[in-house]
């Protein structure tokens, strides 16, 4: 007997809904709220269809909502040493927004099985780029006693901007490149921690 096979279509349809959840989640760790921006205003624009639940996303008020906060999120991370304030609340913030982003993007699946995938996919992918995010803002303040820190932050919000779109319009395309800069950060810490210490 045959085994039971998903149409194409619904395989594809899950694989891009997978690619867009990861784009959006590792976008998360460099700015919590972009992302959320992002998904809102393709949703309203019915661009992006929403998972059932996560309809509150694609509408005016959480719009706004996001814009506002994205917007204090990025002019206070402007500001040194306030960043490693917000670099505490980031953290744990960018995990929910990453499982928020990943479970609004998955349709037609378990429960148990979405939120369990949002939390592992969505969750850990924000909170890799979010690790990475705080030691290059720590590497920054070492080195220039946090004046740099300003370069680093529009460096973070950019790339949020853009990952985020990335995600929406090429999905594939997003996931390939947060899979790169995980492979490039994994790689930077070994050698890290494979280096000799100093005399």
């Amino acid at each position: 007997m045959a085994a039971a096979r998903f149409p194409m279509d619904i395989r594809l349809d899950l694989v891009l809904s997978i690619c867009l959840g990861i784009g959006l989640s590792a976008a998360c760790g460099f700015r919590v709220f972009i992302p959320l921006l992002v998904v809102s205003g393709a949703a309203i624009a019915d661009y992006l269809p929403l998972s059932p639940g996560f309809e509150w996303l694609g509408t005016w008020p959480a719009f706004w909502t996001f814009a506002t906060a994205a917007v204090f999120e990025v002019a206070a991370y402007a500001v040194p040493w306030i960043d490693h304030m917000l670099d505490t609340i980031a953290g744990p913030a960018a995990v929910i927004a990453g499982t928020v982003v990943m479970a609004s993007s998955l349709s037609d699946m378990n429960p148990w099985l979405k939120w369990t995938l949002a939390l592992i996919a969505g969750g850990g992918s924000a909170t890799l780029v979010q690790g990475s995010s705080m030691l290059a803002r720590g590497l920054s303040t070492a080195l220039t006693g946090g004046l740099g820190n300003i370069v680093v932050a529009i460096g973070e919000a950019v790339l949020a901007v853009i990952l985020s779109l990335m995600a929406v319009v090429m999905p594939v395309v997003a996931a390939g490149v947060v899979l790169a800069l995980v492979v490039v950060a994994v790689r930077k810490r070994k050698k890290g921690f494979r280096r000799p210490p100093s005399a």
